[in-house]
């Protein structure tokens, strides 16, 4: 079953009085289980592309479905709850808040839940074990490795229990052992069923990936 339907989306911003189409096209689907890689250079559209499939921006035309609904056209509000209950972000720069402990930072996306029906407190320390920081739940992300950092993001990011973990270049600031670390865990992750999108430029971090999209100038090409 498909978990996010693309369909012919369009992607145009205006400077001034030109338009540049960065998104000239783009049909995907990713299915529910999947670990797709979306991999390209610089300048590629892919970033633009996670943005739309991460509802941190609507396409100029196409159709978006994300776990059966239109999100193409919806107003900034809606797609900020479409983010919260269905989509766990991973990025390059972690984005943790230096003064809040570890704790602290993968509960946060759990503040945004109306109805808070879980225990997310035994949920965050589970998380964190399962990442391998158990025994960090207090430290603060200025005391931790890159690494170490990375991982309290993913545990984050699950803390919502996401349909879809949208990774964008996860790696790009960890070294070679570290970023193969960090594959690894999003690896095993996806073996326990989550479905996981990555978005790279190395064919290396791609090779993870049970399927590689490859997309330049706004156009996929393979």
């Amino acid at each position: 079953m498909s978990l996010c339907i693309l369909e012919n989306i369009r992607k145009t911003f205006s400077m001034g009085d030109t338009n540049i189409e960065v998104l000239r096209g783009i049909d995907l689907r990713v299915d529910k289980g999947e670990f797709v890689a979306v991999m390209g250079t610089s300048g590629s559209g892919k970033t633009t592309l996670m943005n739309i499939i991460g509802c941190l921006d609507v396409p100029t035309s196409g159709r978006y479905v994300l776990a059966g609904r239109e999100v193409s056209r919806l107003s900034d509000d809606e797609l900020s709850v479409i983010r919260n209950e269905h989509i766990g972000f991973v990025f390059q720069n972690f984005y943790l808040l230096p003064y809040a402990t570890v704790k602290e930072n993968v509960l946060l996306p759990s503040l945004y839940i109306e109805k808070r029906k879980d225990n997310f407190e035994d949920k965050a320390e589970e998380l964190l074990r399962t990442v391998g920081l158990g025994e960090r739940l207090k430290f603060k992300p200025p005391q931790l490795s890159g690494g170490e950092q990375q991982r309290v993001a993913i545990a984050r990011a699950l803390i919502n229990e996401p349909d879809l973990l949208l990774t964008d270049e996860p790696t790009g600031q960890l070294d070679s052992k570290t970023a193969a670390d960090i594959m690894d865990l999003l690896a095993r992750m996806h073996k326990t069923g989550r479905t996981i999108l990555l978005i790279t430029h190395d064919p290396n971090i791609a090779a993870y990936a049970e399927r590689t999209v490859k997309i330049k100038d706004g156009v996929i090409i393979a």
